[in-house]
């Protein structure tokens, strides 16, 4: 009897669940596809539900055994779900499922994606120099066009472009992942630098390094926005700099970082008016200067920082002849605790701001506060940052011996000492007098970019070239996107 009752409460149980769920049965109502902004490794697909669930959306190219799956969608009757580095002039299968209980999976369907724009099909990789792409450790490389249109590319290690997002009417000096998995964008006039676009050998002397240096505010490397683009291509605000702080900086000085709280820091320029007879000079002159300014993403001021404030100007020797551009800070990022460290590129040297008082805490270089090996100075230096291994890490221009490369030093900043770990000196046929980078790879290998020649490589630490990409213009850096910042838009199945 005791059976009988158990048996018949299991039965009734099962039909309530079965009950339950057709009485939450969900329809697909309709599946559109579209390729945003007409780009051919992106596919969007918009599925309409007749009930809030959530979907992801299967799929994989035809012939290969590897399926990938979107993430999950937030529950909804309509969801917009993007397919990101697609293959161009290939043919994709796929499935939307209704995440439940028991699934609910549309029919296998296909799509084409279309053919690349001849525009962005560039000879990247050379058969004639090192090209092992797996070196990369399955990453790609991001780079940007400063001219018309402005675009980001990243590109991966066989040379193809798996990613791009272009803009009209300005141009893309420089972008690097931000802490929020999104892409932050300086954005700069085409007109400016243009004797900078176009790989070329270097000029043989200091001279005509210093003229290109000369050109006046606009006329630095700068940016006059900037923007923040999600990895589906949507640019997600733009902020036009002399709309911030009442207009008062109309151009970015090299860099833009984004920092965890959200906050966008950039390096501005600093004028100064300062009576150059107190230094032996004529009269008054308006000095170039660097600053740093954090402001939101609606372009409110949040922070400034001037250089002239913490400088004894009646006491530079070197202010008459660099009054132009005293300091030429070319690179900001953030140290371990959060304050900021700048590429002083004139003093070549790294200088570390407090992020609330704005005090200089240390110098590192030439004339600076630690003791150090001078055969490691470096000079106008770029790309400063802190290394996976938590070492202070700068792309070495190297003026005066005119070889580039990155090296990177341990600081112990209680006993003022800097011990070398890294130095990669590239072939002198790689040295850039400016711009460039150098980023350690997940696998221990280093990214290296030399701007002027058009060239990045992956090499090892002692500078041994495995991998190069030839770009027809001049990359002001080129970045590491590693394959995990991916993982929040799609996975392996």
């Amino acid at each position: 009897m005791k059976k009988r009752i158990g048996l018949i409460a299991g039965v009734t149980a099962i039909v309530a669940i079965v009950l339950f769920y057709v009485s939450r049965s969900v329809s697909i109502v309709s599946i559109e596809l579209s390729s945003p902004n007409n780009v051919a490794m992106n596919e969007a697909i918009k599925i309409v539900l007749d009930k809030e669930e959530r979907v992801y959306v299967r799929y994989w190219k035809d012939g290969s055994t590897e399926k990938m799956k979107t993430t999950l969608t937030a529950k909804a009757k309509e969801h917009d779900v993007r397919l990101l580095l697609l293959e161009p002039g290939a043919l994709y299968h796929f499935q939307v499922i209704v995440d439940m209980l028991f699934d609910i999976s549309s029919k296998e369907m296909t799509f084409r994606t279309r053919e690349q724009s001849p525009w962005l099909v560039h000879n990247w990789i050379r058969e004639e120099t090192p090209h092992d792409g797996s070196t990369l450790d399955g990453g790609m490389v991001m780079l940007c066009n400063a001219r018309l249109p402005g675009y980001i590319a990243m590109v991966d290690g066989k040379g193809t472009i798996r990613w791009y997002w272009q803009i009209d009417d300005i141009g893309v000096r420089a972008a690097t992942l931000t802490p929020r998995g999104t892409i932050l964008a300086m954005l700069r006039p085409p007109v400016r630098d243009v004797i900078d676009d176009t790989p070329k050998e270097e000029a043989d002397s200091l001279r005509e390094m210093e003229k290109p240096i000369r050109r006046g505010a606009l006329g630095f490397a700068g940016g006059t926005a900037v923007a923040e683009i999600d990895l589906t291509g949507k640019m997600l605000w733009r902020i036009n700099m002399d709309t911030v702080d009442g207009g008062k900086h109309k151009v970015i000085h090299h860099d833009a970082r984004m920092d965890k709280s959200g906050n966008i820091v950039v390096l501005t320029r600093n004028q100064k008016v300062f009576d150059m007879t107190k230094i032996g000079g004529n009269g008054t002159d308006t000095l170039g200067g660097d600053g740093i300014l954090v402001m939101d993403n609606k372009g409110k001021k949040v922070w400034e920082w001037d250089v002239w404030n913490e400088w004894d100007m009646e006491h530079d020797p070197f202010l008459k002849q660099f009054a132009y551009d005293r300091f030429h800070m070319n690179a900001l990022n953030f140290d371990a605790d959060s304050n900021y460290l700048v590429s002083v590129a004139i003093e070549d040297q790294i200088w570390k701001v407090n992020r609330q008082t704005g005090k200089i805490m240390w110098k590192l270089g030439k004339n600076g506060d630690f003791k150090m090996d001078t055969s490691y100075h470096f000079s106008f230096q770029h790309s400063v940052h802190i290394n996976p291994e938590g070492d202070l890490m700068v792309f070495d221009n190297s003026l005066w011996k005119k070889l580039s490369g990155a090296v990177s030093f341990t600081l112990d900043t209680v006993n003022r000492t800097a011990t070398p770990r890294i130095h990669a000196m590239l072939p002198p046929s790689k040295y850039t007098s400016r711009m460039g980078s150098a980023y350690v790879l997940p696998n221990k290998m280093l990214l290296q970019c030399s701007s002027k020649t058009g060239a990045v490589m992956v090499t090892d630490q002692q500078g041994k070239i495995f991998w190069e990409l030839h770009s027809y213009f001049v990359p002001y850096r080129a970045e590491y996107i590693p394959a995990a910042v991916w993982d929040s838009y799609f996975t392996k199945e």
